[in-house]
């Protein structure tokens, strides 16, 4: 065959923080496995500034397993197993999903292209379909880690099918890196203007109506104010309104 290229990527490049957030995926969904065994593992992939895995159980996950399952994920990360690759025949990875109880493996490993490899990463005695790549082992992903939110994510984007339970994590080369970046959403957060409407008493929000706003008396006296002073800075250009569906 032809030869290989091997590259050599260190914490310092820019390129790891991809693989240490597609590491820190892998860890996750052994952590959620290792803590309740029976939860299948489904899709998780790299996102910006983090990563996420989507899993199937009866009971979905809430905010309050965070604690548990960050426990977890350090735990893993400090066995400091390597990450090994291996190239598994259509069969045998069918066979060892199923009898995992891996439904949702079997489908992906359906959708791929019979002239395509099938990749098998392991870290100790858990492994995961994945193309990769990843670092030599899972204590390099370090813990500048930590588990964001969760949210509803139907498989495969289709509302036909079940709902799985989406936890979102960030990871950074350093905690420096971690807490600025938290820092930047506290502030972000502070600027929202869905928390600035509600607490200047100038509109609000309802589940009822996503994306429509309820204006107050004080923040529609503003929002027309506003509307007028267009409306006179047009007119003085000599711009005419018009309105259309």
């Amino acid at each position: 065959g032809k030869p290989g290229k091997v590259e050599i990527i260190t914490r310092e490049d820019p390129r790891a923080l991809e693989l240490i957030r597609h590491d820190a995926a892998h860890v996750l969904a052994e952590a959620v496995q290792e803590l309740w065994p029976g939860t299948q593992v489904t899709i998780g992939p790299v996102i910006e500034n983090g990563f996420y895995y989507d899993f199937a159980r009866n009971e979905p996950f809430t905010p309050d397993d965070f604690p548990v399952i960050e426990k977890k994920m350090r735990e893993i990360i400090q066995r400091n197993k390597p990450f090994s690759k291996e190239v598994w025949s259509r069969e045998k990875a069918k066979k060892v999903f199923a009898d995992k109880g891996e439904r949702y493996k079997l489908e992906l490993i359906d959708a791929i292209p019979d002239d395509q490899d099938l990749k098998i990463y392991a870290q100790g005695d858990w492994f995961d379909l994945c193309r990769g790549p990843h670092m030599a082992s899972t204590g390099q992903i370090g813990n500048a880690f930590k588990l964001m939110k969760v949210a509803g994510a139907y498989w495969r984007g289709d509302s036909n099918n079940p709902m799985l339970t989406r936890i979102y994590g960030t990871a950074w080369a350093d905690q420096a890196q971690l807490d600025a970046y938290q820092t930047m959403l506290e502030e972000a957060e502070k600027r929202d203007h869905r928390k600035l409407g509600r607490e200047m008493d100038l509109f609000h929000f309802q589940e009822e109506g996503p994306g429509v706003v309820f204006w107050h008396a004080k923040g529609w006296k503003m929002f027309q104010n506003l509307v007028n002073y267009m409306r006179r800075r047009l007119d003085e250009q000599g711009y005419q309104e018009v309105n259309a569906p």
